[in-house]
């Protein structure tokens, strides 16, 4: 596989950054995930840190080197990450389960699958236009696809972010699974949380992201969307991939990761599996020190660097 990738994250006008993203990757396959510890419960940030570190563990013992059916992964791993967020209450006693939205997807074979609960959005784009996108799991929604408020109200209405669904609610989370996209080079998959779709437009999205690399918009998006938030902007996320194919010439571009050197059984993360022996220890720590991340991206081109003298 080949594909270049970027994330970033703002904590906009709140005291606390509740959103996470991260993502995984075998020679042949690929996981992006993004969560969004919801403000309105108490500790969304520890349900998005347990979200991610779940995804993550169960691709790392999952994947060799591919997801053999991944439509069944991903709901089961959507399942485990809620019931390791109500454990995690139930252990500490917590007076309320914390909740979180996610939006996860599974590249491998040249295909993309995807899933979410919430809000948290999945962008397809293809030369300027957008070829599938998630449905908010929103009271809004809902009263659009009944015919009873209007596409035009999405920035408006006063149920718009009212959600039927997420990780860690006192009921099962309703999943949505896309169908197999079969990805062509060049084009780019977007996960972002609401505090960037709520303040920047569809049109200037897809805009960005066909004009410029994507390590040049998302952060533009991201800061954009802050700056049009002001003093009260919501904690801003987003990660995305331009998908290059299995051998395609841009791989001698720096900002392209080639996969096809590494060993079957080897996977690199940007996500920390710290929590999984003690979960307030990931929790306390900053996930966006810029610092650890330019570490990580690092650590995985060099092994890369690594598998591929050892294959010379």
């Amino acid at each position: 596989m080949q594909f270049s990738v970027y994330q970033h994250s703002h904590i906009g006008g709140r005291k606390l950054n509740q959103d996470r993203m991260g993502y995984c990757f075998t020679r042949d396959a690929l996981l992006l995930v993004l969560a969004d510890g919801m403000g309105g419960h108490q500790h969304g940030e520890i349900a998005s840190t347990i979200a991610m570190q779940t995804l993550s563990m169960m691709f790392q013992m999952q994947a060799r080197p591919t997801i053999k059916k991944p439509e069944r992964f991903l709901e089961e791993a959507l399942l485990q990450a809620h019931r390791d967020i109500l454990a995690y209450a139930a252990r500490h006693q917590l007076a309320e389960s914390p909740r979180t939205t996610v939006v996860v997807c599974l590249v491998q074979h040249g295909c993309a699958i995807w899933a979410h609960c919430g809000d948290s959005r999945l962008y397809w784009t293809r030369r300027n236009q957008v070829l599938a996108q998630t449905r908010d799991h929103s009271h809004l929604e809902y009263l659009i696809a009944k015919g009873l408020a209007s596409p035009a109200e999405r920035a408006t209405h006063p149920d718009r972010n009212k959600l039927y669904s997420c990780l860690g609610g006192s009921s099962t989370p309703r999943f949505e699974l896309s169908r197999q996209a079969s990805l062509e080079a060049g084009d780019v998959l977007l996960l972002c949380s609401d505090g960037l779709w709520s303040m920047v437009p569809d049109a200037e999205i897809v805009q960005k992201l066909d004009s410029r690399s994507v390590v040049e918009a998302v952060p533009e998006l991201v800061n954009m969307a802050v700056a049009i938030g002001g003093p009260r902007a919501d904690n801003t996320t987003a990660l995305a991939i331009r998908w290059q194919g299995a051998d395609h010439p841009g791989a001698a571009d720096p900002n392209v990761i080639s996969t096809q050197l590494l060993p079957e059984d080897q996977v690199s993360s940007t996500i920390s599996n710290a929590g999984a022996l003690d979960p307030d220890a990931a929790i306390d720590a900053d996930p966006f020190d810029e610092d650890a991340i330019e570490k990580a991206i690092a650590e995985i081109n060099q092994a890369i660097e690594k598998s591929s003298q050892l294959l010379k």
